[in-house]
């Protein structure tokens, strides 16, 4: 049976480098192409045989590793693998608290994202050369009880939260999911109640945690990130697996 992979990432460009990548080297493969999380977590609710997936972390209807947890609670025991330009060591150990099968950057040789490809899916784990997997500290364990806490929320509590960190109230809320407010209320009882804090504030502030720090400050800095990407991509003596401009891209 082919192997069948399910590539979100919305630069059509560095999907398709991608896919011809992954063909070199696996005689026998099927992809499915999400330019969104949203079209992402379909594929997934119609699909149930995906064997890996491919995740970036910057989409036009999610950034941060809000995607990765939901994509992850839609399928707990599907590998995904984050696969981004950015690969500074505190957004690689985020991603695998957050229950990732492994971190590839696009910066990497060809033969070293392969080699990562492969070692996931015979159950290993792929850093970025450097990076380790996360040990146990107090930072790591705080992350580890946040994304335990953020996994216990239902799907629609989940959502609620999402749409209280983009500071909707309690009637907007209600509109945009076409339940009752009191329904609204509840849920966001609910979800106080299971991250263990005391007001609404306080849990838009827990799930900010996992895209404020570190991604959203990585992201401030573009024009420094994509400089370090040309650097690093200058200094390599192979070949890099993002070749075409247009694929430098978080």
């Amino acid at each position: 049976m082919p192997t069948n992979f399910l590539i979100v990432e919305d630069h059509p460009l560095f999907a398709d480098a991608l896919q011809l990548a992954i063909r070199s080297f696996m005689k026998s493969v099927r992809f499915t192409h999400a330019g969104t999380l949203s079209a992402g977590k379909n594929a997934i609710r119609q699909n149930d045989d995906f064997d890996l997936v491919l995740l970036d972390l910057r989409l036009p209807d999610t950034h941060g590793f809000e995607g990765l947890l939901e994509l992850r609670r839609l399928s707990p025991k599907l590998p995904m693998v984050v696969i981004s330009a950015l690969s500074d060591p505190s957004v690689v150990k985020t991603a695998m608290v957050c229950g990732a099968a492994g971190f590839i950057s696009k910066c990497a040789p060809t033969d070293a994202v392969l080699q990562g490809i492969h070692d996931v899916l015979a159950g290993d784990v792929t850093l970025p050369d450097g990076c380790l997997l996360p040990r146990n500290s107090f930072a790591t364990g705080e992350l580890t009880t946040l994304t335990s806490r953020l996994n216990s929320l239902t799907r629609r509590q989940f959502v609620i939260l999402q749409l209280l960190c983009q500071g909707l109230v309690n009637e907007q809320i209600a509109r945009e999911l076409h339940i009752q407010k009191s329904t609204v209320k509840a849920h966001i009882t609910g979800v106080l109640r299971k991250l263990g804090v005391c007001s609404r504030t306080h849990a838009a502030a827990e799930l900010s945690k996992l895209y404020l720090s570190p991604v959203r400050t990585l992201y401030a800095s573009k024009g420094a990130v994509r400089s370090r990407t040309a650097a690093q991509r200058a200094s390599s003596n192979g070949q890099t697996f993002s070749t075409h401009p247009a694929a430098q891209v978080p």
